[in-house]
């Protein structure tokens, strides 16, 4: 594996040589093989063997291009039904195998052009997953009946209820994609498709569909990581071969969004509390010459101090506070979107004129060779980034071969990114947004049409309503009847697993320095990449109730310059490095961090320490911060997953206890904070006395330690204190409180109760009673009841957040607001019934998913920086993954009673509910615990 980025990084390290010609160009090979199988089947084989698992991805070029107006959103169902049920795998699925291999999770995601299947799984688990994956493709869609087609349209239903309907600006796609596409192509539908088209589908459209895209030749299959290429295309052949092959699928012809003048739409959101303007541009297709130069384009307009427009909206006019543009290019055509959240009231007329003046300053100023090396050496980082898993390298090979024919276009896709020029970065801004026809929507909070752009028109948004009852009655637990798919062999007998792969804990050092800096790392050279976390501990448990968001301004503050380097000087010093460095804060730290080339991490960590400790503490940047933060307090405010986020914390520990709040503060607390106020919280509270460097990748102990030598003499230790917050205990009775978001599609259900801290003995044991209820996805009964049984829900999840101090239990969802009394109701019976009816069964799933699981546990630097920092935190062993297994395996029935009983207790708990009160307040009375208690009085005021 080393070699092959080796090769990588010859040819991208070409961006930094302005001397080098394009010719000497070093050419890109990747370690992969391809083989076609008669039926048409692609398969390509990548061998890494750094970790003993293997990333499954089957690809099927099939999107919502594919479909028909009408009949919408019928491969986004499919990514849905493809994991219920195939003839062989039997009910459940690939979900139910999943957790009994120790999988990553049967995940999958749709997008215009194409429905990937994909998870990572022990290697010894190859076989399984090759089976399966045959069995979705040629084994399935006789299991597909009117319950099943019905349970699922529920769970998509609410898959676009909780990400469009209930979320603020999320019928904007919506909008751009009717009137920057017409009516007759394939990407003026979205996605998940209409609410209309999905109940209207029938079981003959269904099992047409699949039979057409569901095909050997109009498919990929990916095994990369820790295999046998011989063994693996013995298996392929074993139980892909007998799989027909479909009807030739022929390409669908490249085809541009058209604007034939400028058009402004507005839309009144109901969940919007600032006003948005987004502007859009037709461009070109996915690989298209010119797609690299519009990549460039939009960052460089927007991205950092220096960008054009973040000069004009951000700086000049403080308009807003952030600036977001990119090139969405797909197979067919591409757009370029322009997207600013106008701060509290302001019109987006003035935003239009700063948008234009922004165009402005970039044709008359063009762009630098200096800036395009910054972007690109960008580019090099996040490449390595999105190779850095089996997984992520899988995919990229899928979806070079889907749209290329070639897994390896990466040469040429790489060859096209270094070839962009200054010249060619005004050139396609002259030839696709100077003076062109565009799309322009403005998305207003209710009742404020006037501060849209002037001469917009009312978008047609079709908005669900929701009426008790109006869903259509299943059974899911219907058995199909159904005439099997023959075969040569007997499918219905589930592979043997391969040899068991050893537990392979990363070796971990340890080290300080003299000022009280403790340092954690681990040594890993399979990317030339280096990641680290410097944590400061205390974050906003070190503050004041009257300066309450005043660590997370301490903290943003810090990334906007230093002593020497203006905010623009910093981000150019980052960006020439192709490097990142954040600094963010939370609850209980405030944290540094970094990604960088190895060759780069000295330069780099020399940033973050000027960054630390001689901070700018600039007066406009901080007022900037300050207005931003109040901007997202206000979007919050209608966000009902926000404030059911905020809600339940207040709950949970109490108005009096800080870890109630909101770590942005609140808008008067905002307000009242100085910037003196953020020089006091610096000077008394970041200090090496409480705090670690994280390190991981491609660099040695003796170089970590070396790195930090200047830290260690001009950081002076200060000794700080950090107050302990005492949780409180679950309450004795349970009480049903329920929040008012006028006119929500959905309700955002929050239960649970005060429970444990990391360091107690309970902890774990308990997250291990957890998988089953609701912690193991799909293997977990609250999925099963309430999305698979029910369609209620697109998830469900419940587990344990405790830290140092005790955090809570809690079981979160988002349900459609018809049925908020049922899924509570649903939610309630489970708890009631978990403790006495854990089986045998329950058990082993548990027990085989959280061993074999521990295989995949430390691919990625972000796995390995989680493994230090648990160490760093709580005291653990550096194999405390190996104490654990411990637990799990001596983990009894009875063990799993008593910590329900315990923890987990429905009678012991708080019951939040954020959805409109207005159809479902008087419900939740049913429930059988009292009165519900209305938390606020928003009804009048929102809907008048």
């Amino acid at each position: 594996m080393k070699k092959i980025f080796i090769a990588f990084l010859a040819i991208i390290s070409f961006i930094a040589c302005e001397k080098a010609s394009k010719e000497k160009a070093p050419e890109l090979s990747i370690n992969y093989k391809k083989i076609e199988l008669d039926n048409g089947l692609d398969v390509i084989f990548h061998v890494d063997k750094s970790d003993p698992v293997v990333a499954v991805e089957l690809m099927v070029h099939v999107g919502s291009a594919r479909e028909i107006e009408g009949r919408t959103g019928f491969a986004h169902l499919f990514e849905h039904l493809l994991f219920l049920e195939s003839e062989n795998l039997g009910k459940g699925g690939l979900d139910k195998m999943s957790a009994r291999i120790g999988g990553s999770g049967a995940n999958g995601s749709t997008s215009r052009d194409r429905t990937n299947y994909l998870q990572t799984v022990p290697k010894d688990a190859l076989e399984k997953m090759i089976w399966a994956e045959a069995d979705k493709l040629g084994w399935f869609i006789n299991t597909v009946t009117e319950p099943v087609l019905a349970k699922e349209k529920q769970v998509v239903k609410n898959e676009k209820r909780q990400r469009v309907d209930n979320a603020p600006y999320g019928h904007n796609q919506y909008i751009i994609g009717k009137n920057l596409y017409p009516k007759d192509h394939p990407y003026n539908w979205q996605v998940i498709g209409s609410l209309e088209d999905l109940q209207n589908a029938t079981l003959q459209d269904v099992k047409t569909f699949f039979k057409k895209w569901y095909v050997p030749n109009n498919a990929t299959l990916v095994l990369s990581g820790d295999i046998d290429i011989e063994q693996a295309t013995k298996w392929v052949h074993k139980y892909f071969d007998e799989i027909p092959r479909g009807e030739e699928i022929p390409s669908l012809e490249k085809r541009p969004g058209y604007v034939a003048e400028t058009k402004y739409l507005y839309y009144e959101d109901n969940f919007a509390r600032v006003p948005q303007l987004t502007m859009v541009w037709p461009t070109v297709e996915s690989y298209h010459p010119d797609a690299y130069a519009l990549d460039v384009l939009s960052q460089y307009l927007t991205d950092g101090k220096s960008a054009p427009l973040n000069q004009v909206l951000i700086d000049d006019l403080k308009l807003t506070s952030y600036v977001g543009m990119f090139s969405r290019n797909s197979e067919l055509a591409g757009e370029m979107q322009l997207s600013i959240r106008a701060f509290n009231n302001k019109k987006l007329d003035e935003v239009l004129t700063g948008v234009k003046k922004g165009f402005e300053k970039f044709e008359k100023e063009g762009i630098s060779e200096k800036d395009l090396n910054r972007i690109k050496a960008g580019q090099e980082t996040n490449f390595y980034g999105g190779l850095s898993s089996v997984l992520g390298k899988g995919t990229n090979l899928a979806s070079y071969n889907t749209y290329t024919g070639n897994p390896g276009f990466v040469t040429e896709d790489l060859k096209n990114t270094i070839a962009v020029t200054t010249e060619d970065v005004v050139r396609v801004y002259e030839k696709y947004i100077k003076n062109k026809n565009y799309i322009a929507t403005s998305f207003v909070p209710k009742n404020a049409s006037e501060l849209a752009l002037e001469g917009s028109v009312l978008a047609d948004v079709v908005e669900e309503k929701i009426v008790i009852g109006a869903e259509e009655n299943f059974d899911p637990k219907i058995a199909a009847t159904y005439e099997k798919t023959p075969s040569s062999f007997d499918r219905s007998v589930e592979p043997e697993y391969g040899e068991t792969p050893l537990l392979a804990v990363p070796e971990v050092y340890k080290n300080s320095l003299k000022n009280g800096l403790k340092i954690f790392g681990i040594e890993n050279d399979e990317v030339p990449l280096v990641r680290f976390n410097l944590t400061i501990d205390g974050g906003q448990l070190l503050e004041s109730m009257d300066k309450l968001g005043v660590a997370n301004l301490t903290a943003s503050l810090l990334n906007k310059g230093t002593k020497n380097k203006t905010v623009k000087e910093l981000e150019e010093a980052i960006q020439e490095l192709g490097a990142s460095i954040y600094v963010y804060s939370g609850k209980e730290d405030i944290t540094i961090s970094g990604t960088t080339l190895a060759k780069n991490y000295t330069k780099t960590l020399a940033l973050a320490q000027e960054m630390l400790l001689e901070p700018r503490f600039d007066n406009n940047e901080f007022d900037l911060l300050k207005k931003a933060t109040i901007a997202s307090l206000r979007q919050q405010e209608a966000n009902p997953n926000a404030v059911a986020r905020n809600t339940y914390n207040e709950l949970i520990y109490g108005k009096d206890n800080i870890r109630s709040k909101n770590t942005l503060g609140t808008i008067e607390s905002v307000e009242n904070i100085t910037l003196e106020d953020i020089k006091n919280f610096y000077n008394q509270y970041i200090s090496p006395s409480v705090s670690k460097m994280l390190v991981v990748g491609d660099i040695s102990e003796e170089d970590v330690v070396a790195s930090l030598s200047n830290l260690n003499e001009k950081w002076t230790a200060k000794e700080v204190t950090i107050p302990e917050y005492k949780t409180r205990e679950a309450p004795t009775k349970p009480t049903v409180y329920f929040y008012d978001i006028p006119n929500a599609k959905q309700s955002v259900l929050q239960f649970g109760a005060p429970a444990l801290a990391v360091t107690d003995k309970d902890y774990y044991p308990a997250s291990v009673m957890n998988y089953i209820l609701g912690g193991g996805g799909f293997a977990s009964r609250l999925t099963q009841e309430l999305r698979e049984g029910k369609g209620y829900t697109y998830g469900i999840r419940s587990g344990f957040s405790g830290t140092k101090a005790k955090g809570a239990f809690t079981i979160s969802s988002g349900v459609r607001s018809n049925v908020t009394l049922e899924s509570a109701q649903a939610v309630k019976k489970i708890l009631e019934e978990y403790p006495d009816t854990f089986s045998d069964k329950d058990l082993e799933t548990t027990k085989s998913f959280l061993i074999k699981s521990n295989a995949r546990a430390f691919e990625t630097a972000g796995a390995k920086l989680r493994m230090l920092s648990n160490i760093s935190d709580y005291g653990l062993e550096t194999d405390y993954v190996k104490e654990q297994e411990k637990i799990v395996n001596n983990m009894t029935k009875e063990q799993i009673k008593n910590l329900a009983n315990k923890y987990v207790n429905p009678n012991k708990m708080i019951w939040l509910v954020v959805g409109d009160a207005e159809t479902q307040l008087d419900r939740m009375k049913e429930l059988g615990y009292g009165e519900p208690i209305l938390l606020n009085k928003t009804a009048e005021k929102i809907k008048k």
